[in-house]
């Protein structure tokens, strides 16, 4: 059973239909006792930082979504779902996500001093990008990367990104206008900034390694 977390922010329809194609059972919920009891956890997100926190403490969901995480519950956070992973983030300043992990998430950028070849670069970072190896080469051996080509290609749509404090919870990294992180991990807790439920056959094969945790 994978527990998909329903604060009414996610793309839940798309990955509980992604998750279901691949015969896993499937609960949406909001009820913080099946999170913290969960097998497996997914949080997707789409939306505001602030507005995600705020949501996930009014349905007293914070707690068990991080004792699920400390306790060695294996976690795929979806794009919002890798950010709240973090202290704080730029899109709304004093607001504290989880702090399982120390940094920042921060809002793409692009000043004249990246170059003119940015200068076409739109925000937010929608479509098609090419996932690459982290330079820690942290990513070596992740077991959701299992069967999947190095330079892939994963489906986007964010302003913001993650910076981990720590850079060996990279795992994965994509350029739009810089290098960013793309893939954090650690033991039981990954996340990514792609949405691999729109990634067609890789993404899918993803959630399936997230699955055969």
């Amino acid at each position: 059973m994978v527990t998909v977390v329903d604060y009414g922010m996610g793309n839940l329809r798309s990955v509980s239909k992604a998750l279901e194609r691949l015969g896993a059972s499937v609960r949406v919920t909001s009820d913080p006792a099946h999170v913290e009891n969960a097998a497996k956890v997914i949080l997707p997100g789409v939306g505001a930082f602030g507005a995600a926190m705020a949501e996930l403490r009014r349905l007293n969901l914070v707690e068990p979504i991080r004792s699920a995480i400390t306790g060695g519950t294996p976690y795929l956070g979806i794009c919002l779902g890798l950010q709240l992973l973090f202290e704080e983030s730029e899109e709304n300043p004093g607001v504290k996500g989880f702090g399982v992990f120390k940094g920042m998430v921060k809002r793409f950028s692009f000043h004249s001093s990246l170059g003119t070849e940015h200068s076409s670069l739109k925000v937010p970072h929608m479509g098609w990008n090419q996932v690459l190896s982290a330079a820690s080469g942290a990513q070596n051996g992740c077991p959701l990367m299992t069967g999947i080509p190095a330079g892939s290609f994963f489906y986007f749509v964010h302003s913001y990104y993650a910076q981990p404090e720590d850079r060996s919870l990279v795992l994965l990294e994509s350029e739009y206008g810089a290098r960013f992180p793309v893939m954090i991990g650690r033991g039981t807790t990954f996340a990514t900034q792609f949405h691999p439920e729109k990634s067609q056959v890789l993404g899918l094969r993803l959630l399936d390694n997230f699955l055969t945790l």
